[in-house]
């Protein structure tokens, strides 16, 4: 019978060592608006009332999801502190929102300091690069949930926005520029079906037309388009015009995620063939005999973020991120059809 919390299967003194480790990274993310240290019950922050005019809160929660089997089994977990900030910071993004500060949540079987450093260290790295504050988090040790070694992550992020700058996707109509912007590879979206695909023996190994092994590439990060967003605006207003929607291509692949953006009576024509597709797509399809249209609903297939301007920007668009592709239009659509069309 177990007599103390330890003999239980919970290290408080681990874990009073993880947060020592954690704070210095989390400490180096700070912002102007964030308000005391990290540590406390709460977190606080100010919001800066003159930066927006009529400032409205934008926030979102996700995860990693399976992609974390990959990063156990590899042994490498850096990589998804920054997968669940940067999808995150792309949620709040996609409706014009600058992200001001983020929260974690890690749930482990067993308590390793140094492996909760590292996860962390990762999103701190996010946070720093895209001018967000890590405010604070939760490390809950869970014995009797996770398997010793197992872990989950799941992220909270606040932005603001002025609330005549929202992209909410109304002023789209029929014969607007539907443009991408690459990926890394699967982001974090559609690991169920990869890892069926790749089991745990292929991740060390490398295959035909990747650079790497295939546990590179799909631990590939999960980036973020917060820059580029910004870019796009700031050219297209310079130009008298704006972004129109964006659409950050996560659970759901195409199909499910750019209807979300579009008024009633509208979807999209996607001109397949129109970007590249990352050879981890291809293997993945070769591989697992997986259907065209089971591939744009689970996978982003090599672009994470579109966007739709008027048709008469591309070159506005072009100059402002030039990895920016044109792959397809919007449409008028009857309401029995799906909006999601490859042509």
């Amino acid at each position: 019978m177990a007599r103390s919390y330890r003999e239980a299967g919970v290290d408080i003194d681990e874990g009073q060592r993880a947060v020592a480790l954690i704070g210095e990274a989390a400490a180096a993310t700070a912002t102007p608006g964030v308000l005391g240290a990290i540590g406390g019950f709460g977190s606080l922050f100010r919001l800066d009332l003159g930066r927006w005019k009529d400032p409205v809160l934008v926030s979102s929660t996700d995860g990693v999801g399976t992609k974390l089997k990959i990063a156990i089994g590899l042994d490498r977990h850096g990589s998804v502190g920054e997968d669940l900030v940067n999808h995150c910071i792309n949620d709040v993004a996609v409706q014009g929102a600058d992200p001001l500060f983020f929260l974690d949540y890690l749930a482990v079987g067993r308590l390793r300091a140094e492996q909760a450093a590292e996860i962390v260290g990762g999103m701190a790295r996010a946070c720093r690069a895209n001018g967000v504050a890590l405010v604070g988090g939760e490390t809950a040790e869970l014995p009797d949930l996770y398997r010793d070694g197992d872990y989950d992550l799941a992220g909270f992020i606040v932005g603001a926005v002025g609330a005549a700058d929202l992209i909410s996707g109304e002023q789209v109509r029929a014969g607007d520029l539907l443009v991408g912007l690459p990926s890394t590879g699967l982001h974090t979206n559609g690991y169920s079906l990869a890892r069926r695909i790749f089991g745990e023996g292929d991740w060390t190994r490398s295959a035909p037309g990747l650079q790497g092994t295939i546990g590179d590439a799909l631990l590939a990060p999960h980036r973020s388009y917060l820059g580029e967003l910004r870019a796009l605006r700031a050219a297209l207003r310079s130009d008298g015009a704006d972004l129109l929607a964006c659409a950050h291509l996560t659970g759901g692949g195409w199909v499910d995620n750019i209807p979300r953006t579009l008024p009633d009576g509208l979807g999209v024509e996607v001109e397949a063939g129109s970007w590249p597709v990352p050879r981890i797509f291809t293997l993945i399809q070769q591989r697992g005999d997986v259907p065209d249209e089971e591939m744009v609903r689970t996978f982003n297939l090599g672009i994470g973020m579109t966007v739709v301007v008027r048709a008469d920007r591309l070159e506005t668009v072009r100059a402002a991120v030039p990895e920016a592709l044109p792959v397809g239009r919007v449409v008028s659509v009857a309401s029995e059809s799906p909006r999601v069309q490859f042509v």
